[in-house]
């Protein structure tokens, strides 16, 4: 039976959203069903029509599979059943998001997000009666039930490459670079890419740290002959007392960052060593999608348009075991997935010399 569908992304951009898209696309298409992409997440449902175009597979050719971003565009901010007004008050949209999905006569949606956009996604399902599947997708791979999400290899690639790049200056002018990169509240950027890049000092939220360890690790480095260090720090890393690092914009918001900074000043000042800082920030949300990304992005769009097929709503799809499973969102919302201090690679960090701070 022929479908209408929609597909929308939602949160931070990423790498390989547009592959999910395009996956959903071809084999939505090979069924005889019509995908409409949402524009700007639920915020395309707000407005009067509906902000939507038709998707074919004509468009999505090889080329949309390495680009980066989101063709069709995404919202971080502005929960819809507490939407921001200019006067600073704040309005529920949800009937407005509820009324979009009937004129648009959807029989499903498949919305491509993280933690905050599937609970915000799930609580319109369960009030409009709407039926939906998620596609994680975040750099921070911090979704429950799943071992990796749509965006972290590239991530940890882009974050990899940074140390690379880094390397050689710090060897050259005798220094002590601290790359600083995301992780809103875990580690798993820093910690891989850490390991992969032969960083020195790992620091992630999940382990505490004394700026005496830190100092110790590096003056040892030097006193066996080497010159510099290399450190890469989660932007959700806290100064030593506890106290989180945070910028405030010119919006109001206040976001994490702040903390290579701090640990640049400390370090300087505990070991003599000349120190420099780079903040990676979005740049680790950009550039192509790894293999990785694009091939865990195509099966995720599959198995999204399965589960369509076969009514099983309410679903996320996942990767377990090597292969693509599902579960449903409120498990993997309500699980967090930390890095595991006791697992595989903390041990494999330690056991490889590396400093975690404690």
């Amino acid at each position: 039976m022929s479908k209408k569908i929609g597909i929308l992304t939602s949160g931070g951009d990423c790498a390989g959203l547009n592959a999910v898209i395009r996956s959903v696309v071809h084999y939505a298409d090979s069924l005889g069903w019509e995908v409409y992409g949402i524009l700007n997440g639920t915020h395309g449902l707000m407005s009067d029509p509906p902000r939507v175009r038709q998707l074919t597979p004509s468009e999505f050719d090889g080329t949309i599979l390495r680009q980066g971003g989101t063709i069709l565009g995404t919202m971080n901010k502005g929960n819809p059943f507490a939407f921001p007004c200019a006067d600073g008050t704040t309005k529920d949209l949800s009937d407005d998001i509820l009324k979009g999905i009937k004129t648009l006569g959807l029989d499903a949606i498949i919305g491509i997000g993280g933690d905050g956009s599937f609970a915000i996604l799930k609580q319109l399902a369960d009030l409009g009666g709407f039926n939906m599947v998620g596609v994680p997708k975040t750099i921070d791979n911090d979704l429950g039930c799943t071992e990796v999400s749509v965006g972290f290899d590239t991530a940890v690639m882009v974050a990899t490459e940074a140390l690379d790049r880094l390397q050689p200056t710090a060897a050259s002018h005798d220094r002590v670079m601290i790359l600083e990169v995301m992780g809103r509240d875990a580690g798993h950027i820093a910690l891989s890419a850490g390991i992969a890049g032969g960083a020195d000092v790992i620091l992630i939220p999940e382990i505490p740290y004394s700026l005496d360890s830190i100092a110790e690790k590096i003056q040892s480095v030097k006193a066996k002959g080497r010159n510099f260090a290399m450190m890469i720090v989660s932007e959700a890393v806290k100064d030593e007392n506890g106290n989180p690092l945070q910028k405030t914009f010119a919006d109001g918001q206040k976001r994490l960052g702040g903390i290579g900074d701090y640990l640049g000043e400390k370090i300087a000042s505990k070991t003599g060593s000349e120190t420099r800082v780079t903040v990676l920030g979005h740049t680790q949300r950009g550039a192509q999608p790894t293999f990785t990304d694009r091939m865990i992005a195509s099966a995720f769009g599959v198995h999204a348009v399965d589960l369509i097929r076969e009514g099983e709503y309410g679903r996320m799809v996942a990767w377990q075991n090597r292969k693509v499973v599902d579960v449903p969102i409120a498990d993997a919302i309500a699980t967090y997935q930390e890095v595991d201090t006791n697992g595989t690679l903390v041990h494999t960090a330690k056991a490889l010399g590396i400093c975690l701070g404690d």
